[in-house]
Order: C-alpha cells, then structure tokens, then sequence
C-alpha cells in the first residue's frame, strides 16, 4: 500500500496574505485543492493522511467530495513545530492502519502543480529503494562561504542538486530513522530525505519537475495565479 501525507499545516506569510498560502483561492478552488485532487484520484496512491491545523479542516473536508472520489482520505494529523515534526506526528498516525512495508508518499499542498506523471515515477523508483527524491541540476555556479560574505571555495556544479517534493519511503525504515533523531534535531531538519540520509538508508534519485514549483512568495502566487489562468483550470 502506498500512503501519502498532504502537509497542509504550514503558517508562513511571507506571500503577503492574512491567511497561510494554502488557502488561497486561485482559480475558485483553495491551493491545497489542487495538490489533494492529484494525490487522490492517482491510480498508486491508496490512502491519504493529511496534516491540517484544527480551524482549517471544515475548509478541506469541504473539497474531499469532489477532490476525493475515490474515499481514499484516512484523517487528519495535528502539525508539529516545523515540518518534519509534522511529517513524524503524519507517520504516527499512519502506522495505526499500516504495515511496515508500505510506502509513504510525501509532498506539499504548497505545491499545487503535482504532476501524475511524478507520482508514478517516484512510487516506481521507490520500490527497489528504501526511497526515493526528485531533485533537479543546478544550473548557476555554486560557491561556498563560511561567512556569507566571502568566498571559501567552488563547488563542483554537476555534483550539486536540489531535492524537491514529492518523497516516497520504505514506511518500516523511514519512521525508525526519524525517531532516531532527538527532538532538537528534527528541529532542524530541512528536507524530508535528511532523516533516511543520516541514517544510511538506500535513496534514489529521479528527475525533479521545474514546474513543480513550492508556493513560498507573493512572486511564486503571482506566477500560480498566471498559470491557472492560461490554462482555463
């Protein structure tokens, strides 16, 4: 069984609004909207957790009839302090109803342009893997700096990628490798993959989609809104 966790309880405001990012309305459906339809109607996906605070759930049980007509949705799971808290409160609930040689499929609702095509080639690579990331190639060069302000050394370019969402984890694995962390560890985590990295686990590596862009500033909603509304969606 492959199940994913919709993370949808984010707070950040650096789009300039009053409510979190995922809640906007772009194209007369919430941003979260988009995420949760792709990730439910997918023919690989078969169970969905979502991390959603209390006063925004009556907002996403609302779309669930149409965003969700396969009835894939298993509850919801309280946020933690940051992401990666939120990502081990989503596993523990999971595990309540799965096995340990399921998968779990992680990804954003800030990132409302989730192809299916994505999904399939994460879950696919996945499982020959204990995980899986897509990531893309850095194009500019890259330097190092210990201060910020000067130069300490070049980095090799085509070595250097950037990991995007969504991830996808052997579940068994992936939960002992958080719960080896201490709690002031995963406060610092950053990405979904550092846990399963620092614990040694077997993590591939696919092609990440430039389109699959995350929701962060009032430029990355500008750009969603601008989309959407070429497209007719």
């Amino acid at each position: 069984m492959n199940i994913a966790i919709l993370l949808s309880g984010g707070t950040g405001m650096r789009v300039g609004t009053e409510i979190p990012k995922q809640y906007i309305e772009v194209g007369g459906r919430p941003i979260f909207s988009y995420s949760l339809r792709q990730v439910a109607c997918h023919e690989l996906i078969d169970a969905v957790q979502i991390v959603a605070a209390s006063m925004w759930r009556k907002k996403i049980a609302a779309r669930l009839c149409e965003d969700d007509p396969g009835r894939k949705f298993r509850g919801f799971t309280e946020p933690g302090e940051n992401r990666q808290l939120s990502i081990l409160h989503g596993l523990e609930d999971i595990e309540k109803y799965a096995k340990g040689s399921d998968y779990v499929f992680i990804h954003d609702a800030a990132r409302p342009l989730l192809s299916g095509r994505q999904i399939t080639d994460c879950l696919t690579a996945a499982a020959e893997h204990d995980g899986v990331i897509p990531a893309l190639p850095v194009k500019d060069t890259v330097y190092a700096s210990m201060d910020g302000k000067t130069v300490a050394s070049l980095l090799r370019r085509e070595e250097i990628f950037a990991g995007q969402a969504p991830e996808a984890f052997q579940l068994e694995k992936y939960c002992a490798a958080n719960r080896r962390l201490t709690r002031e560890a995963i406060l610092k985590i950053n990405g979904s993959t550092e846990p399963a990295i620092l614990a040694g686990l077997d993590i591939a590596m696919i092609p990440g989609d430039e389109s699959n862009f995350k929701i962060t500033t009032k430029a990355d909603l500008e750009r969603f809104r601008d989309i959407i509304e070429r497209s007719g969606k």
